[in-house]
């Protein structure tokens, strides 16, 4: 784990995902245009500062700090995503994964963190484990994600994990990543079968989205709607 950097330069300039350095020079390449194209056409020399401040804000969009999950409490089930809780009620898991046997007629509390385009939007394990299933559903719609009806409607990617050590299909867990009305495009970083540590990074959504946590049978919530998350640090919940 890398040394925390208390610096106002680590705030300023932070470590950007790879995602991003695509957008940001997009940006950037229009500034450059901008400012080329002004010395025969003067007008448009204004445009370059703002395209300037374009670029810096897409950069920040895709920043990736490295996060400090809790030391001595392998129990815990912590949020995948920064942002804001916006749901927390019981209900089936994901329609994907809700007929296989073992969660069949089953109920878990499920957490939904919301994620405006000024969050961090690079997702974390919410424990070491296995991914046993992934499914894309990329038929899906636009609806604002903070609405229920997102969970099934909108775009959207669906995990399946197994936490390290896990008792069978009694402490499986589900994560849904979900496009929201300004989010397009989910990146997923994993396939099933993959194993991931704990707060590792297991892919991002741009633009503002939302990520549903469906916590193991029998876990409870330790979090209410309107309380911050912090990905791979705030704790959702304990495994029994």
């Amino acid at each position: 784990m890398e040394k925390p950097d208390f610096s106002n330069k680590a705030y300023l300039f932070p470590h950007i995902n790879a995602e991003g350095w695509k957008f940001g020079a997009i940006a950037l390449a229009l500034a450059l245009a901008a400012a080329v194209v002004s010395w025969w056409v003067p007008v448009v020399g204004w445009t370059v500062t703002p395209l300037l401040l374009l670029a810096w804000g897409t950069l920040l969009f895709f920043r990736d700090p490295e996060r400090y999950p809790p030391e001595g409490d392998d129990g815990a089930i912590l949020s995948p995503a920064d942002g804001r809780v916006c749901l927390v009620q019981e209900c089936p898991f994901p329609d994907e994964f809700g007929d296989l046997p073992e969660y069949k007629d089953k109920r878990f509390w499920r957490v939904s963190v919301f994620m405006s385009i000024f969050n961090v939007h690079v997702n974390r394990m919410p424990t070491a484990g296995k991914i046993l299933r992934k499914q894309y559903v990329a038929a899906g719609k636009f609806f604002n994600a903070s609405l229920d009806k997102a969970s099934k409607e909108n775009e959207r990617c669906n995990y399946l994990v197994r936490p390290e050590g896990g008792d069978g299909a009694r402490r499986d867990y589900a994560v849904t990543q979900i496009a929201g009305l300004v989010a397009r495009r989910i990146v997923p970083q994993v396939e099933a079968g993959d194993v991931k540590g704990r707060a590792e990074r297991f892919g991002l959504i741009r633009f503002g989205s939302r990520l549903d946590v469906y916590l193991p049978e029998g876990v409870k919530p330790l979090v209410r709607v309107g309380q911050i998350m912090v990905a791979g640090e705030t704790v959702l919940g304990r495994l029994g």
